[in-house]
């Protein structure tokens, strides 16, 4: 197992003139990391690391915390972890090109976005089993249920806008196009489930209302795709940069850029703890995992994580 390097002082974490002296403090619970170059899930708190499968991708936890759901483009496979022993409970083989996955809100189910082929898998995550498959447009990318888990939207990367399909029927029922987002990548969805934020493949993320489906918004942000994510708390949306070194902080109100938080090359990965405090980001090209502070903005922990850190699960916030 690979030892995390954590930068100590006098037996505290000490960055950006923030102390932070327990680990729990900003972890207040379990989040997990995926690796994509050497297929490994990093843990924490513990920083504890296990060797999971080739090219560990996107995950998503279950609402219990109990199990890890990760996909992996190299086998067209998804794959579930028990979050505590860390043992692989099971693989699972979906479609092409597996990359953005969600687990359902009641936890039964994980709908997977099969790039390379445009389709939707729909895992039952009882039996461990693939139960149906979904055709949509073009290079889906990622997946974000409603609240009540009666609809899911996917990114169309290959340019036809936001896909909806009913859950109940599993059947793809519309397209909403996404002008000034030419190529939606990764998404977000408000608390009140009224409005996606969809994070394009350039510098920009788009605010679509649900309701009138009209893109009520786009704002420029750091240079290149990246995962986004809006607090639980409903104040601040979040985006990283894959070709930048910024981190941008958006008021989810007035829908004005408050900060762009320099955070190393390459942020990816972007999930808050639950409770809105902390923000988590997963920085690709310079292989660590940084902590930041939300009401100061300051990286608190900065932890060394080889292997290009990816993507981000966090229990409590889907």
């Amino acid at each position: 197992m690979r030892k995390l390097l954590l930068q100590i002082a006098t037996g505290c974490l000490c960055l950006s003139g923030a102390l932070i002296t327990q680990a729990s403090e900003v972890f207040p619970e379990n989040i997990f990391v995926t690796l994509k170059d050497s297929g490994e899930i990093v843990r924490y708190e513990g920083q504890s690391v296990w060797k999971g499968d080739p090219v560990m991708l996107y995950n998503s936890i279950t609402p219990d915390g109990q199990r890890l759901v990760v996909s992996s483009p190299k086998t067209g496979s998804v794959y579930i972890f028990d979050t505590r022993t860390h043992k692989r409970l099971a693989k699972i083989e979906v479609g092409k090109a597996p990359k953005g996955l969600k687990v359902s809100p009641d936890g039964k189910e994980a709908y997977v976005a099969n790039e390379a082929e445009a389709t939707v898998s729909v895992v039952d995550l009882v039996n461990y089993k693939t139960v149906a498959t979904i055709s949509v447009d073009k290079t889906p990318h990622n997946i974000r249920f409603s609240n009540d888990g009666k609809q899911a939207y996917v990114t169309l990367q290959g340019g036809a806008g936001l896909g909806v399909i009913n859950t109940q029927t599993r059947k793809y029922v519309k397209t909403i196009p996404t002008p000034g987002i030419p190529n939606p990548h990764n998404l977000d969805l408000s608390t009140d489930g009224k409005t996606v934020y969809i994070r394009d493949l350039g510098n920009s993320v788009g605010v679509l209302d649900l309701t009138s489906e009209k893109m009520k918004k786009v704002i420029t942000v750091g240079q290149g795709h990246a995962g986004i994510d809006i607090a639980p708390d409903g104040k601040y949306i979040f985006t990283g940069a894959i070709a930048d070194d910024v981190v941008t902080v958006i008021d989810a109100q007035n829908l004005n850029v408050v900060k762009k938080i320099k955070v190393g090359f390459g942020p990816h990965g972007v999930r808050s703890s639950k409770d809105g405090r902390w923000l988590y980001v997963a920085i690709t090209a310079e292989d660590k995992f940084v902590v930041i502070d939300t009401r100061t903005f300051g990286i608190v922990q900065e932890h060394n994580i080889p292997s290009f850190p990816f993507w981000i699960a966090v229990n409590g916030n889907p």
